[in-house]
Formats: C-alpha cells, sequence, structure tokens
C-alpha cells in the first residue's frame, strides 16, 4: 500500500499466524502523527524507527483488512494496526508435549515442565501453543486455561472459534473437576484433609502472590497422598484457579512446593541466551481434569502421563 491505509471494509480480520506465531494488534488513538511509522517508532520506543521501517517493508504490518502497510503509510486514527513480533533466537526446551486426545473441537495435551504456554516475555517459539501450531498446522488453536510454565501436566485447547466460549466457559464456571498433585515438605501435626480458603492478592514483588484478610477468592482442598521421610505427596483439587494459586497456599501453610522458584524466594532469572536449569523441575503436576463436553455431550476424562519425583 504506497500512500495511506484504507479504511476497513467490513469486520476486522485477524490475520493468519506466521511460523505459528499470531499477530498482535494495537488500536490508533488520535494524535499528531503524520505516519503510521511515526506513531509505531514512538509507541514502542525499544525498536528503533529504522526497524519498524524494515518490517513495514516486509510486510509485518497490516491493516485490519489484512493489506500490508508499506513505509509512506499516513497515519489514521481510530483504526487498528496489526503487527508481527520479531523472534530472536530461543534456546530449545529439550522436552516434548504429548498429545492424549483430539477430536473436531477439542486438543487434550501432556506438557512438560518448563515450557510456557502461550508466547510472553523471553518465550515466543518455545511455547506448548507455538509448537501445536506449527505441528497440527490448526492456526485456530486456544488454550482453554492456563497452568504456569514450571508446572507439569493437561492443558486443553480449541480448536473451533464457534464452540471456544462453551468451552472457556466451563472453567469460568467451575464446571471442571481438577486434581493436581505437589510433593511437599510433611507437617504430621497439620490434620488433613483440609480445606483451605483464602484471599491472594498481587504482591509488589514481579509475578508474585500473597495471602491477605479480606473474602476468599480462593479455595483448594489438600488430601494427603503418600508421605517420605521429611517429604509428601499431597492431592491438591482447587476449586478456583487464581494465578500461582496452589504455590501461595502450600507456602503460606508452611509447606513450599519442592524446587518452587519463585515461593517464597523469587530465584533471579538466567541471563538471555542462558538456558534454564532444568535438573530440578518444580514438583507440581496437574494430574487429571474432567468434565461433560459442552458441544458432545460425553464425559471427558484425561490423565496426565507424567510422575512427581520424590
Amino acid at each position: 500500500m504506497a500512500a495511506g491505509a484504507r479504511a476497513p471494509t467490513g469486520p476486522v480480520i485477524t490475520p493468519p499466524s506466521r511460523d505459528g506465531v499470531g499477530a498482535s494488534c494495537v488500536a490508533l488513538p488520535p494524535g499528531p502523527w503524520p505516519l503510521l511509522l511515526d506513531f509505531l517508532a514512538q509507541r514502542f520506543a525499544f525498536i528503533a524507527r529504522d526497524e519498524w521501517a524494515e518490517r513495514m517493508a516486509r510486510g509485518e504490518v497490516l491493516d485490519a483488512d489484512g493489506r500490508a502497510l508499506d513505509p509512506r503509510t499516513v497515519y489514521r486514527a481510530q483504526s487498528k494496526v496489526f503487527y508481527f513480533r520479531s523472534l530472536p533466537d530461543e534456546s530449545p526446551i529439550p522436552f516434548q508435549e504429548t498429545i492424549l486426545f483430539r477430536d473436531d473441537f477439542l486438543i487434550a495435551v501432556d506438557k512438560p515442565h518448563f515450557l510456557p504456554v502461550t508466547p510472553a516475555g523471553r518465550y515466543v517459539q518455545q511455547t506448548l501453543l507455538v509448537r501445536l501450531k506449527r505441528t497440527l498446522g490448526i492456526d485456530t488453536l486456544a488454550p482453554m486455561h492456563r497452568i504456569d510454565r514450571e508446572t507439569a501436566g493437561l492443558v486443553l485447547f480449541s480448536i473451533q472459534p464457534h464452540t471456544r466460549a462453551a468451552y472457556q466457559g466451563l472453567f469460568r464456571e467451575r464446571a471442571v473437576t481438577k486434581h493436581y498433585e505437589a510433593i511437599a515438605a510433611w507437617r504430621p501435626e497439620l490434620a488433613l484433609p483440609l480445606l483451605v480458603r483464602n484471599r491472594l492478592e498481587e504482591a509488589d514483588s514481579f509475578m508474585k502472590m500473597r495471602v491477605v484478610t479480606g473474602e476468599p477468592n480462593a479455595e483448594t482442598l489438600i488430601t494427603l497422598l503418600q508421605v517420605q521421610g521429611e517429604l509428601a505427596r499431597y492431592g491438591l483439587q482447587p476449586a478456583t484457579g487464581q494465578r500461582h494459586q496452589l504455590r501461595v497456599q502450600m507456602e503460606a501453610l508452611g509447606m513450599p512446593i519442592l524446587n518452587d522458584q519463585i515461593y517464597p524466594q523469587h530465584a533471579p532469572e538466567p541471563a538471555p541466551g542462558v538456558a534454564p536449569d532444568y535438573s530440578k523441575p518444580l514438583q507440581l503436576l496437574a494430574r487429571s481434569l474432567a468434565f461433560i463436553d459442552p458441544v458432545t455431550g460425553q464425559a471427558r476424562q484425561f490423565e496426565s502421563q507424567y510422575q512427581l519425583q520424590f
């Protein structure tokens, strides 16, 4: 497109992913920028203007109709622009996911430790979503829920956009029975099973949560499965899905999950290009998921193949 961006002629069209990575979207506010390139260089100041010009020349910046916008494109407020993130070299995460189930609507995947579910921060290519899009060639894949990068176990993906809300609603409406397992310190004085109900909020530290006073928003049933020396294997059945819920609640009980690098003490991230220490995976596993499929009406139950290690 040589001079300016046309207003969208219809509904906004999300561009297909490239090499498994979807486009990001930015809304264009009213402002003084003569060219779209001027706005992008100011809005994303950590990316050089020349680099934005090169991206646009390569067709990596698109309008809402999916047309490529070149560096001469006039700025048009109240529209949307899509752009593709640069894909830096990432150290391969040396663990492989396993597809446990697939039909026309749903995919159940067994995720290894250390693999993020979706792109964020330093992880783009080495994420479960991007790996699956590349392997399966399904651009419409979307996760129904999340588990932490450090946690292993079950993750569900929807395939069809028109059924996605029905599947995601299962988690929002607490219609999924979730069972986790964890290895942590054994506290013989703690009466189990124990129903833990407390309130979690963001802590001052980056990405951490904490227990505070107030109306409970996190609930988990904790049971004892096995004792071995000073450690025990616990069953955790969360009724809610707050960020880091199980890790925070176990730490608050005085038994942080084995090899947790955030609770109680946040370990520093490795430097760029340096691989994490894979020898001590967090001993937390999303063991099973069960629900009634809202599309087919069938009872679904999935079990992880991973085992925690004392």
